[in-house]
């Protein structure tokens, strides 16, 4: 079978080599999937470069969701063959793959039969985060307003839709007029252009000087900086991201004049410290789905071979949504 491997740290388009590889078998408490959509995601491009908080030992093989049939299931599984699934296969033999093996529990995620698997793909790590984001760490209520920053984004076109289910008021910041329509299109009542408008001002006016109830910030720096002046009377800023490259400092003495909360949201710890938490995600996603209410924004699909090129158009920050390839396709 095929895998793009990572020997020598660099960009994508140098580090990653498409080879032939061994087809995995599975351990005990493990399936073999084969993959018939794996999403691309942006810390995929940190991992080739060695800049991520995970370094795998070399080589290996990024692609952290894929969406796939189970083929063959180790002992103690009781996933049948064929079963329709998304899954996390963890490094050093992640997903950008034909096959990977991955371990059930935590890790393997049955979808139903009316999901296609480009979907299923796009979906876990961005709708799992921001439903974590949005409910458990924000509480986030019926009515209130909540300010996604990068709206056109994963994890902010996730957030967008799921905002808009819970019957709260969006307003989200994206960059360009494109990047803005998608947000709207989403279901964002105001779409900013930041690279046009202040989001502070409109975030004010719209809510008549009070601020937003709940701010999603995956981007830091300076979106974080001036967040901290558009936010609400008991407001809370769910940190998820840095991907400005600066970390923000969060003074103490704001948070106390001002009455709000700043917390954190690290989605993958929940994996080792509440793993039950995904599963219970997850059936709530699907049921969102199935009822037409949320649907993965995919930029592009693009063939197995041309992974590189997606990974270096990912990092240009020129799409939206979520970029996919069909390793079965």
């Amino acid at each position: 079978m095929r895998a793009w491997r990572v020997y020598e740290l660099g960009d994508p388009k140098e580090a990653l080599k498409l080879e032939e590889v061994e087809e995995p078998e599975p351990g005990p408490g493990e399936v073999v999937v084969e993959v018939q959509a794996a999403a691309l995601n942006f810390f995929d491009i940190l991992l080739c470069q060695g800049k991520y908080q995970e370094r795998p030992p070399l080589p290996f093989t990024p692609g952290a969701e894929v969406s796939g049939t189970v083929v063959e299931a180790g002992d103690d599984v009781s996933l049948a063959a064929g079963t329709r699934v998304i899954a996390t296969p963890p490094l050093p033999k992640g997903g950008f793959a034909e096959k990977v093996a991955v371990p059930v529990e935590g890790s393997v995620f049955p979808i139903p039969d009316s999901m296609p698997y480009e979907a299923a793909a796009a979906m876990h790590l961005a709708y799992q985060t921001a439903h974590v984001g949005l409910h458990r760490r924000a509480s986030l209520k019926e009515g209130e307003t909540i300010l996604v920053h990068a709206g056109a984004g994963g994890v902010g076109s996730a957030a967008i839709q799921l905002a808009r289910t819970a019957g709260a008021r969006v307003i989200s910041t994206a960059g360009g007029s494109e990047k803005v329509e998608i947000c709207r299109a989403l279901g964002a009542e105001i779409a900013v252009d930041y690279k046009e408008e202040n989001f502070v001002d409109v975030v004010k006016e719209a809510t008549e000087g009070r601020g937003a109830d709940v701010i999603l910030d995956p981007v830091g720096g300076d979106v974080f900086d001036l967040s901290r002046k558009c936010v609400a009377f008991e407001g809370r800023i769910v940190v998820i991201g840095f991907t400005s490259g600066r970390i923000a400092d969060a003074p103490t003495n704001h948070l106390l004049v001002k009455n709000y909360s700043v917390v954190g949201l690290h989605w993958g710890l929940y994996g080792k410290v509440m793993p039950e938490l995904f599963d219970e995600t997850h059936d709530a996603l699907i049921e969102l789905y199935e009822s037409g209410k949320i649907d993965p924004l995919i930029f592009k699909t693009v063939p197995f071979e041309e992974v590189p090129d997606a990974l270096e158009l990912l990092g240009s920050r020129k799409t939206y949504g979520k970029l996919v390839t069909t390793p079965g396709g």
